[in-house]
């Protein structure tokens, strides 16, 4: 017989705890893969993280390369000292390269003077190349692609003049890099130079000559391991010690391509058991493939395994309250399991089951009640939120027909529900269909697809145009068949108005109104499209305002702004609706027009720009008249692409200014070799100074009274040792505007002292040397006390020392321009007006500067004796200067006639090709000694001279 346990379950508290149990598992198993996606997501963030660093570091390293190889694209020869000076500064800002080469091709013909060209940097450098783990000199072969151009050298000398061209890799990379135009990588390979091997790259860019053929090729050396740890320590991502990090050289994790790994052993960590087992699917680790010039990177990212407990904490916490919540409940249900025993024995007693029976009767209509009001209250609060939100509720039947619109729309919405109801939304709105969003919506609805954020405008019953968004869920009855829709809808307009304006100024000049540089952009590339498409020309003309500067300088800046907007609004009012005019950047303005069937493209167009801006405007109280300069270039044409208009627009400006302003330039292909000469000159001009390159000539001034020389004016050249002697029409100018002529004219001055005071010291006549003033300098703050410097150290007499001016170069602002010509003056130098007649030529400066001498401009010399205009300008030059007490020097003056007709008219000196051309410093010397001058049928008379007219 068995014997019966003293506690059983019952079946319903069996039940209940084996359900109870199961729910909790089931409960921590979804909890915990919550918690694994959220782990799973911060794990994709950090490796993103990690990627995305190791991509930019390795990104650089293909910049640095292709900003090396602009350096010899250029097209002028680079120096090693260039070379140098412009790879230094990269090499500080990259720690993690290596090296910097430029890999020369040599024929073989040329090896023995190029061998003594290496050996000339470093002895003993020879041709090599490396065998058996040793470097040899380099077997004969028909070329060699060696590493002529190194730095640093410290460090690198091993592989100075190494023939690259015997690794096959490099060879490589470069073909790839000649076939495809862009920087392609190398393997992983060991450096000549290091003497323990490490794992490094190389990135080659292939450099060609001006007939675009392959001359050699620009590398930078890599130490793929430290570009990596210094990328991801600048980052911060070195201090995370949960994740372990490998990056291969290569498609593959490959042991031998092994760049960087933060992993002790090098494995990948394992998972915990009890997270394997829950969710088999989820491992931490990421594996990104990168293109590296060419060549595939493999980034490995994993986390290091944690215990359960740590990340879990949540699910085990569910899983625990289920526990106890499932075991209180089978307590619970245990329990009322005997008192329905108990119960089930008092079943024959029926007025205590009547009893139970009517309170449970009572209790459930009291309960039903309760749910009523509950449910009646509840309906209350909905209602009284959608009226106190922005939004409406609506409802559709299964012909997507409106039957409800709630929360107040035809106050939010300014529509009258009855116009909407009964109506489909296509059916209200009948241009929905006409958009591609608006049938993909009636295709979704059509579906019984849900839709969220749909977005969509209409004008309201007083016609404005307004904005809304609607949401909405179809419903099903019972059977499953489809009863229609419900949804909420909002009033977005204040929102779309508002990304309106931010999309207005983000595409517009805040000043004037015009499009900024991002809608001139997408202007022009409509412009380029549609004259593609029709065949028709289109022209981009750029227009810079004329002394615009002067008016911030000597009115302010809100007179400037105020010039803007006028010259802004003017040049919209000049041209058709169709065109765009945009503002570039300061007083540079931008016009696109094409050509269409009712009107052609003329120069009147752009005359007529002019024109509009030639207008007076009034600036304060003050009438001010603006003029420009335009550049205009062509599309289509053969020597304007379509991403060169703005580019060629802007040279054809700049050559519209050096045609005297006020004028426009159509581009052609000469401009940009003047462009490019333009560069190359400017680059050459900076260190001009400092290489010793500038020359000073002087060409003799002699009086025409005695014949002697009595001064010089210093003139100087550019001995550049490519270029030859350089003219100065060539470099001065560049030099005005670049600023440089500050530090040139320095040296002129300070070279032309020292070089009198020499020839005084030397026994010859104590001459006077003139010497010619730049606007920058006239401008500067200290010119009194560098004048007065160079007096000093130089021990020049300052009555020996002439400073040439221009009367451009104080007409702008007379008052403080007579104040510095006096405190110059102060010193004791003479002042001469050079190229007089030429500029303003105001008689009332002359009478208030501290003036000495008037130079006769040399256009006016060359026709006196043909032109009886400069005939009567020259005579009159003579008479005012002589009655104003100054005295008169003529230029160029270059015949006989020209000499006899000054002397004749009482002109106190000369100088000119007639008597010399400008002489290096040896060969004025030379004059001197041997006191050359004027013959004596050339030196004027007392008598003969002519003192006034």
């Amino acid at each position: 017989m068995l014997r019966r346990l003293p506690f059983s379950l019952t079946r319903a508290a069996a039940l209940t705890l084996g359900a109870g149990l199961a729910a909790s598992s089931a409960l921590f198993v979804g909890v915990s893969h919550l918690e694994y996606d959220n782990l799973a997501l911060s794990f994709s963030q950090r490796a993103d993280q990690r990627v995305a660093t190791v991509r930019q570091g390795l990104h650089d390293a293909v910049e640095v390369v292709t900003v090396t190889n602009q350096l010899f694209a250029l097209g002028a020869p680079v120096t090693r000292a260039q070379f140098q000076d412009f790879t230094a500064p990269l090499l500080l800002r990259h720690p993690f390269i290596k090296a910097f080469n430029y890999h020369r091709i040599v024929p073989d013909s040329e090896r023995a003077a190029v061998e003594a060209e290496l050996q000339k940097i470093v002895p003993g450098a020879v041709i090599h190349e490396e065998q058996g783990g040793k470097q040899v000199p380099a077997a004969r072969r028909p070329t060699y692609s060696i590493v002529d151009y190194l730095v640093p050298m410290g460090g690198n000398e091993a592989a100075f003049g190494f023939d690259s061209g015997t690794r096959a890799p490099i060879n490589a990379a470069l073909a790839r890099a000649h076939a495809e135009r862009r920087a392609a990588a190398t393997p992983l390979f060991r450096l000549v130079q290091d003497p323990s091997p490490q794992p490094s790259f190389q990135v080659i860019l292939p450099v060609y000559d001006a007939k675009g053929r392959l001359i050699g090729d620009t590398a930078v050396v890599v130490r793929a391991q430290e570009l990596v740890s210094m990328a991801l320590a600048g980052a911060g991502l070195l201090d995370d010690g949960q994740i372990v990090m490998s990056v291969y050289a290569g498609a593959r994790p490959d042991p031998a391509d092994l760049v960087f790994t933060t992993s002790a052993t090098g494995a990948r960590p394992q998972r915990e058991l009890l997270g394997s087992w829950i969710a088999p699917e989820h491992e931490a680790y990421a594996a990104r493939t990168l293109d590296v010039a060419g060549r595939p990177w493999l980034v490995e990212v994993a986390t290091k395994p944690r215990p359960f407990v740590a990340d879990h904490l949540a699910s085990l916490a569910m899983l625990a309250g289920g526990i106890l919540l499932t075991l209180m409940t089978t307590a619970w249900v245990q329990a009322s399991g005997a008192r329905a025993r108990r119960v089930q024995q008092l079943v024959r007693k029926r007025t205590a089951d009547l009893k139970r029976t009517n309170r449970r009767l009572v209790d459930d209509m009291v309960a039903r009640e309760r749910t009523e009001k509950a449910l009646q209250q509840s309906e209350q609060r909905f209602r009284q939120l959608v009226s106190m939100s922005s939004d409406w509720y609506w409802e559709q039947d299964k012909q997507f027909r409106f039957t409800m619109v709630t929360g107040g729309f035809s106050e939010k919405a300014g529509i009258l529900v009855e116009s909407l109801l009964g109506k489909t939304r296509w059916e209200f709105i009948p241009s929905l269909g006409d958009t591609e969003r608006g049938r993909t919506h009636i295709a979704q609805v059509r579906d019984f697809q849900p839709f969220n954020d749909f977005e969509y405008q209409l004008q309201d019953d007083t016609g404005q145009t307004r904005w809304f968004l609607v949401n909405g869920q179809p419903m099903f009855d019972e059977q499953g068949q489809f009863a229609g829709y419900r949804g909420t809808g909002s009033d977005i307009t204040e929102r779309k108005l508002t990304e309106q304006r931010v999309h207005h100024v983000a595409q517009h000049d805040a000043l004037t109104g015009l499009p900024n540089r991002s809608l001139l952009q997408d202007r022009l590339g409509q412009a380029v499209a549609y004259a593609t498409r029709s065949g028709s020309p289109m022209w981009v003309m750029l227009i810079d305002l004329d002394r615009f500067k002067f008016v911030n300088d000597s009115m302010g800046h809100k007179a400037g702004d105020v010039l803007l907007m006028t010259v802004a609004a003017r040049l919209r009012s000049s041209l058709r609706d169709a065109d765009t005019v945009a503002r570039l950047s300061g007083d540079e303005f931008v016009v696109i027009v094409s050509e269409t069937g009712e009107q052609q493209l003329t120069p009147d167009i752009v005359q007529r720009v002019m024109n509009a801006v030639a207008q007076p405007v009034m600036l304060g109280t003050k009438e001010f008249f603006v003029t420009c300069s335009i550049g205009v270039s062509v599309f289509p044409s053969e020597s304007t692409a379509a991403d060169t208009l703005i580019e060629h627009a802007d040279i054809a400006m700049y050559r519209a200014k050096k045609l005297g302003r006020n004028n426009f330039q159509f581009y052609t292909p000469a401009m940009n070799e003047e462009s490019l000469e333009r560069v190359r000159i400017e680059s050459a001009l900076r260190n001009a100074v400092e290489r010793n390159e500038f020359v000073l000539y002087y060409q003799p001034q002699l009086d025409m009274k005695t014949g002697k020389i009595c001064g010089m004016e210093a003139l100087i050249r550019w001995q550049h040792p490519e270029l030859g002697m350089v003219p100065p029409s060539r470099f001065i100018g560049i030099a005005e505007e670049t600023g440089m002529i500050v530090s040139i004219g320095a040296w002129v001055l300070r070279t032309a002292c020292a070089q009198n005071k020499a020839w005084q010291d030397a026994g010859f006549d104590k001459l006077r040397v003139a010497v010619n003033l730049s606007a920058r300098q006239f401008g500067a703050a200290d010119l009194i006390e560098n004048l007065a410097a160079v007096l000093q150290d130089t021990g020049l007499e300052p009555k020996y020392l002439e400073i040439e001016l221009t009367e451009s170069l104080f007409m702008s602002d007379i008052t403080p321009a007579v104040d510095l010509l006096h405190r110059m003056k102060a010193l004791g130098v003479n002042l001469s007006i050079d190229d007089f007649g030429t500029g303003y030529s105001s008689l009332s400066y002359l009478s208030r500067f501290p003036i000495d001498v008037l130079k006769i401009d040399r256009s006016f010399v060359a026709d006196i004796t043909r032109d009886a205009n400069d005939e009567a300008i020259v005579t009159s030059i003579i008479a005012l200067a002589h009655n104003l007490k100054l005295a008169v020097i003529a230029e160029g003056v270059e015949t006989g006639e020209q000499l006899d007709y000054l002397r004749r008219h009482g002109c106190d000196e000369m100088q000119g090709y007639y008597f010399s051309r400008p002489l290096p410093a040896q060969e004025f010397e030379q004059l001197l000694i041997e006191g050359r001058g004027l013959a004596p049928e050339e030196v004027a008379v007392e008598e003969e001279a002519v003192s006034a007219v």
